[in-house]
């Protein structure tokens, strides 16, 4: 695990994150999915950071907070079992979809999940459609 100290470019806010790598955090910022918790703007780079030496008493901290994102995945994990059993998955088509029930008045819906870019979010939101986006852990990963 790897954590950056991250400044958001269009209000100045800065904040941590961690990332499993290096990698992990270009394909993250690559794909969009990370943004500015203060103004939800994508403009969000790292900041110089120094290295971090860990101590014993760190191992125990690191520990710790192993077992509390354990639990936080097995919670999102649960909220997916949910989604998955009653909502639709629409797949690349979650913009589309959206909209199609958004503005047909007279097409009921049980509920949608599926896959946008950052840009077709921003854009559902801008019409006033309501979305949200949650973490979504692949069902092959421990």
């Amino acid at each position: 695990m790897i954590k950056y100290r991250l400044v958001c470019k269009d209000c100045e806010a800065s904040f941590d994150s961690w990332f499993s790598s290096s990698k992990e955090y270009e394909k993250v910022i690559k794909l969009k999915y990370l943004n500015c918790h203060n103004c939800n703007s994508f403009k969000v780079e790292k900041t110089l950071m120094s290295p971090n030496v860990l101590s014993s008493k760190d191992k125990i901290v690191t520990i710790s907070k192993n077992k509390k994102f354990s639990k936080i995945k097995s919670k999102v994990k649960e909220y997916q079992k949910f989604i998955k059993k009653n909502f639709n998955y629409v797949g690349d088509n979650f913009a589309y979809e959206a909209r199609s029930i958004h503005y047909n008045k007279d097409k009921k819906s049980q509920g949608i999940y599926g896959n946008a870019s950052s840009e077709e979010i921003s854009d559902l939101r801008d019409e006033g459609i309501d979305t949200e986006i949650i973490p979504w852990f692949k069902d092959n990963e421990n």
